[in-house]
């Protein structure tokens, strides 16, 4: 079974690049199953179903959240009927599942603790939930703190999967397997990469320097960049995972490991 994983999907920019690109990779990689976050993609903030429906037809086949989530409530809340939609664990009754299963698969969306909005302790439902699972359970683990990430990933090692950390938009270098599970603190933004997470820079900077709350934009041009992980395995756990990198419209492979 091949995994794709794309992370946060920063607005038109990450839209377009993954609809050029996405197919090509499919095919290259025979991939069995896409998964991406879109909590950013309808103009940095949410979700819409004109911009699901195009991330669908994309190639997306199952996608994660966020602590964005519900930032266009009226838009997405019908969209939950669709199975393949979730959003994070935390949310105590809001509507929506957190997790999509199949007969090979289990993939969870979850946010972390530290400056997210309010919910249940991920730590104490994902050690619950995943005992015993004999199916890939794959973690989406939306956080702002790389030890949050860490300690999730020694938390559940050996019991699932893969776990890969989104939300900071900086993709890291620390992709590993440990005990069959796959670990990347995080993946990195799909959107614009000569700017400020993925956002045009005036915004960012003037909050910075004053302290004040400021308009976020996505340019509407810019540099961009796709970044994802492919992940091979033969059953429950991970066997060999890889990044992958398109810039300048080149496909960049850059790390890789494996577990035997």
């Amino acid at each position: 079974m091949n995994i794709l994983f794309i992370g946060d999907i920063v607005g038109r920019p990450g839209r377009k690049i993954i609809k050029k690109f996405l197919p090509l990779l499919k095919k290259e990689y025979k991939i069995d199953y896409v998964i991406a976050n879109y909590e950013n993609a309808a103009h940095g903030f949410g979700l819409t179903p004109k911009v699901f429906k195009e991330l669908k037809e994309s190639g997306i086949d199952i996608f994660t959240g966020g602590n964005h989530t519900f930032d266009k409530k009226k838009e997405i809340l019908p969209l939950f009927e669709n199975e393949f939609l979730l959003r994070p664990l935390n949310y105590f009754e809001a509507p929506g599942r957190w997790y999509y299963e199949d007969e090979r698969i289990i993939v969870i969306s979850a946010m972390g603790i530290f400056s997210m909005p309010y919910g249940k302790n991920p730590f104490i439902e994902l050690r619950e939930f995943v005992k015993d699972k004999e199916k890939f359970v794959f973690i989406d683990f939306h956080a702002e703190a790389t030890a949050e990430k860490r300690a999730l990933f020694y938390l559940l090692k050996g019991k699932v999967g893969a776990i890969i950390g989104t939300h900071t938009h900086i993709g890291t270098d620390d992709l590993e397997i440990e005990d069959g599970t796959c670990y990347l603190t995080d993946i990195g933004l799909s959107g614009c990469r000569d700017n400020v997470i993925g956002m045009e820079v005036n915004g960012p900077i003037v909050s910075m320097l004053t302290g004040l709350k400021e308009r976020f934009d996505v340019p509407d041009k810019c540099k961009s960049i796709m970044q994802c992980v492919v992940i091979k395995s033969d059953g429950r756990f991970s066997k060999r995972a890889f990044k992958l990198k398109v810039i300048d419209d080149k496909i960049i492979k850059t790390q890789e490991v494996e577990y035997e």
